[in-house]
């Protein structure tokens, strides 16, 4: 007899009644593993996103010494941003690496989402490791600090206690208006992005990062890409009804 297994629940469609979102995340790269494909498609939709970086990569390539990478990677940021409709893009400045969860990184993403006031608020995986799917390898600092500290700052924008120096100092009226956070790279999704649209401009905007890519991997850059980015979105195809899909953990507000 055949055991029986559970098949994983079907992904949710992201919503899509929103105009304008705000992704947070700690790298350069960040974005482009996996959540560029699905915002391609919405700025194609005529929706705003607006990309802010905590750090600008600058300890990410051994051979580069960082006052030098930095440069060079936001450079790749802002290009790779382009290629799926991202005209903003902001870098705060914490140091690569050594990110810390606290106040002031929850301020300075406070104030972002009171000076960009989206519905949606974008960031990367929070959690510990990746899951099983991507190899159960563990998460790094930076990301886990970043993701955490979004989810924090979501609440923080809307309450004029909270930092009420984003007002005093920076003008900066509150914003509640945050209605979801999805959390890209999760190891536990709950909704999906349809990736059909906005794949092929995914791995190019994943490309633009050519320095990074050429000193993390021996394979030919686009054939890297794509393999990456397109076996991702085929394995989220058997929870979403067939189609190639960027995954996210969606909570709501």
């Amino acid at each position: 007899m055949t055991e029986h297994q559970e098949q994983p629940a079907q992904l949710e469609p992201m919503p899509t009644d929103w105009q304008r979102a705000l992704a947070v995340v700690a790298h350069p790269d960040d974005l482009e593993y996996g959540g560029a494909a699905a915002i391609a498609d919405w700025t194609d939709g005529g929706r705003e996103v607006v990309y802010l970086l905590a750090t600008r990569g600058e300890a990410g390539i051994d051979t580069i010494p960082p006052e030098e990478c930095a440069p060079l990677r936001e450079a790749e940021q802002r290009a790779s941003a382009a290629v799926v409709g991202v005209s903003t893009v902001e870098f705060l400045d914490h140091r690569d690496g050594v990110l810390e969860y606290g106040l002031d990184l929850r301020r300075d993403i406070a104030a972002a989402i009171r000076r960009h006031r989206p519905e949606l608020l974008i960031t990367l995986n929070h959690r510990d490791s990746w899951g099983a799917e991507r190899g159960g390898f563990w998460n790094t600092p930076d990301h886990k600090a970043v993701g955490r500290a979004a989810l924090d700052a979501a609440a923080d924008a809307g309450n004029r206690w909270i930092f009420p120096e984003l007002l005093t100092e920076q003008g900066l009226e509150p914003w509640n208006g945050v209605r979801w956070i999805a959390v890209a790279g999760s190891p536990t999704p709950t909704h999906a992005a349809d990736a059909t649209a906005g794949l092929e401009r995914s791995i190019q905007s994943l490309m633009e990062h050519k320095t990074y890519i050429e000193v993390l991997t021996d394979q030919d850059p686009h054939e890297y890409c794509r393999n990456f980015l397109t076996g991702f979105a085929e394995r989220a195809a058997a929870r979403f009804g067939g189609r190639p899909a960027v995954t996210f953990e969606l909570f709501s507000r």
